[in-house]
């Protein structure tokens, strides 16, 4: 049984990446009631654990397994990623340990990822180095998206060491932008744009000229959200937002009368849209009106792309890499739509925030969705990794 679990790398990444999701979020959420206590400030425990521990498990075994075959080069050898992999997992293990018990075990913790986050990077980049195709341009969006990943890690650990400067440079605000936005979101953006229209059987690609621009907005929105620019922010959000519009729709994807294994790709990718030009107005209203709607657009983003986007990937991975028909069956239909309705439930959560509108019942109501949503798909896929 282990040995099949250990025989390709999305097998133990997406497995790890469930139990993140799962367990991150339980104990987030009682401690935000004060159930548990942290030893760690409770806002930082939650970003980290679903940046380093959930997604980057979820990508880190995504793109273990397919960046060689972007790249035609062989695949990545069994002892390094299973290295790689149990410098994460003691990781990840430690992280919990240290964030109810000892702080000490947190700053460890935080190492240890940040060493793996460097042998992710050392493997892409000898990958992309050794590969002798022509057009290695999104290997190399790839590539810069996961270095934002290890300069946002060694950011969040120099936050925890309690460093003078760290207090002086605001490096936590830095870290969660840098993490997020360059990292996480612009890294899937990347794939998103080269594997969708792929799927799709579409010809059609977004130019290099184009990323640049994109990157380049990238960069600004993550420093002017760094800097509390709100209305600098806004015009880049909603530029973004209609730019990525634009360079989508030429793709010509076939989104009227795709399968529903292709269709949950196209919704991560409309959220994505969205999330820009919502996040825009969203910022407008705090500026002009000033009604916050509390972290309304980091959660369309974390779960409007980043969490469809991650379950169509990997439902398709896991079925063709079970040599099954790449065909999402009624019952993963569902939990393509329980997605959907798990954002429905967080941002009716931040509306009653915003508006005072006193639905209590929500948060719980978002934090269990959350949890059922991985728990199920968790026991449909689970086997398959086995």
């Amino acid at each position: 049984m282990f040995n099949n679990l250990l025989s390709q790398p999305y097998r133990i990444f997406f497995l790890t990446a469930i139990l993140n999701a799962i367990i991150a979020m339980l104990i987030f959420g009682l401690s935000y009631k004060s159930i548990l206590h942290l030893t760690l400030d409770i806002k930082v425990f939650h970003i980290y654990s679903l940046i380093f521990l959930l997604f980057t498990n979820a990508f880190t075994g995504f793109l273990f397994t397919t960046f060689p075959k972007f790249n035609n080069e062989k695949e990545i050898a069994k002892n390094y990623y299973i290295t790689t992999f149990s410098v994460m997992f003691l990781g990840n293990i430690l992280f919990y340990i240290g964030a109810l018990f000892n702080h000490y075990f947190v700053v460890l913790a935080m190492f240890l990822l940040t060493i793996s986050d460097i042998l992710v990077a050392y493997k892409l980049n000898s990958i992309y180095e050794s590969s002798k195709i022509q057009n290695k341009r999104d290997s190399y969006w790839i590539l810069s998206a996961k270095y934002f990943g290890v300069l946002g890690n060694i950011l969040f650990l120099a936050t925890q060491l309690k460093l003078y400067f760290a207090y002086k440079f605001n490096l936590l605000d830095i870290a969660i932008n840098f993490s997020f936005y360059l990292y996480l979101i612009f890294l899937a953006f990347v794939v998103a744009q080269k594997m969708v229209p792929f799927f799709s059987n579409s010809l059609a690609k977004m130019s290099n000229k184009v990323l640049r621009v994109i990157f380049i907005l990238f960069v600004l929105k993550t420093v002017f959200a760094t800097t509390n620019q709100q209305a600098i922010e806004l015009v880049i959000d909603i530029f973004l937002g209609v730019l990525l519009i634009v360079e989508f729709h030429k793709l010509k994807l076939p989104i009227s009368n795709s399968p529903a294994i292709l269709w949950v790709l196209y919704l991560a990718i409309f959220w994505l849209m969205a999330s820009f030009i919502i996040s825009g107005f969203t910022l407008a209203s705090e500026l002009f009106l000033h009604i916050s709607f509390f972290n309304l657009t980091t959660h369309l983003f974390a779960i409007g792309f980043l969490t469809t986007i991650f379950i169509g990937f990997a439902t398709r991975v896991i079925l063709g890499h079970s040599n099954l028909e790449i065909k999402a069956d009624k019952f993963t239909i569902g939990i393509f739509i329980f997605i959907q309705i798990v954002l429905l439930i967080r941002a009716l959560y931040s509306i009653n925030i915003a508006y005072n509108l006193g639905i209590n019942y929500l948060f719980y109501a978002s934090f269990i969705a959350w949890i059922v949503l991985f728990v199920l798909w968790g026991l449909k896929y689970i086997k398959r990794v086995f």
